[in-house]
């Protein structure tokens, strides 16, 4: 028998913009899902994601039994805690908040539920310190919009048993989603690390005068992010050296990759980096909504999930 129990009823901690998006998805799947968050106009707000992700989940398909009804809302984290058999923790990113969080979730439920945290870049080493039952708390990092994105990061700390990380992975895969079990804690986790890399030389290059925000936008927009869509940096190595794959790949463009690992640059987001870069961004949204361009991008997105879930070969 499982040392964690089966997940009927899910509980979201903190329900901001993660939060309420995670809330949604577990709605889509048939799940019962407990809700807190200490803000004020929060259950509005809650609720009101919900209505507005409902559409494009019912399009990616939504589970038998599902619906919005069979989410609660409750003031207290001792009330949206009973009866849960999962967490999910969506607090700010600050390392003493979880830590105490964590402590407190910890005493009040069970050994047998698993304690996940959505933290964008933090230990959970670190966050479990405090916890009489370490054993069961773990990442699982979502990406971005969480109902519509299924990648989930799933790592342990020290402490976190193995039979916690199968059990989050397994959950997760039941649900829908694609985890990934990286087996080193590291800040920033992976998907996040990666980005990161990326907006470093995005800035640096809008830093030097090399490229306008837009430009750069476009270069990713229209060039390899379509490509990194469907399959990873590495496949996209691979298909790139021909024949000879990944190996004829890197015997011939090793050296160039090298010299241009060699030239990046290592920017400061100054006050004046800090101003160019939203000037940017502004000019090349000009009167573009926010709202519409979140309902566009995951319009597309769907589209994009049902093809990549009907593709053959790619991994």
């Amino acid at each position: 028998m499982s040392e964690f129990r089966e997940v009927k009823t899910v509980a979201v901690v903190g329900t901001g913009v993660i939060g309420a998006s995670w809330a949604a998805y577990f709605l889509a799947q048939g799940l019962d899902v407990r809700c807190t968050d200490p803000s004020p106009g929060a259950e509005e707000k809650l609720r009101d994601a919900v209505r507005r992700h409902w559409p494009s989940l019912e399009r990616l398909g939504v589970a038998a039994g599902a619906s919005p009804e069979r989410l609660s809302f409750h003031a207290g984290l001792e009330a949206a805690l009973d009866g849960a058999d999962f967490v999910q923790e969506n607090g700010p990113e600050n390392e003493q908040l979880k830590i105490e969080l964590f402590q407190r979730m910890d005493a009040l439920l069970p050994p047998d539920v698993l304690l996940a945290s959505s933290s964008s870049g933090l230990l959970m080493s670190r966050v479990q310190s405090a916890c009489r039952h370490p054993g069961r708390v773990l990442l699982g990092h979502p990406f971005n919009p969480p109902h519509m994105i299924p990648l989930v990061e799933v790592i342990g700390g020290e402490q976190t048993s193995a039979e916690a990380v199968a059990q989050a992975m397994a959950f997760y895969t039941r649900i829908g989603k694609r985890p990934i079990h990286p087996r080193k804690e590291v800040k920033g986790h992976i998907a996040n690390r990666l980005q990161a890399a990326l907006w470093r030389e995005a800035f640096h290059l809008v830093e030097q005068g090399v490229a306008s925000v837009s430009d750069i936008d476009t270069a990713i927009a229209y060039g390899p992010g379509l490509r990194w869509a469907l399959m990873g940096p590495f496949v996209n190595l691979h298909l790139s050296g021909g024949e000879g794959g990944m190996r004829h790949l890197l015997d011939h463009l090793g050296p160039p990759i090298e010299n241009w690992w060699a030239d990046l640059g290592a920017p400061s987001i100054t006050p004046e980096l800090k101003e160019k870069i939203v000037a940017g961004v502004d000019e090349e949204l000009g009167a573009r909504k926010q709202h519409a361009l979140a309902s566009e991008r995951d319009q597309l997105l769907i589209g994009l999930l049902q093809a990549k879930a009907e593709a053959k070969s790619l991994p």
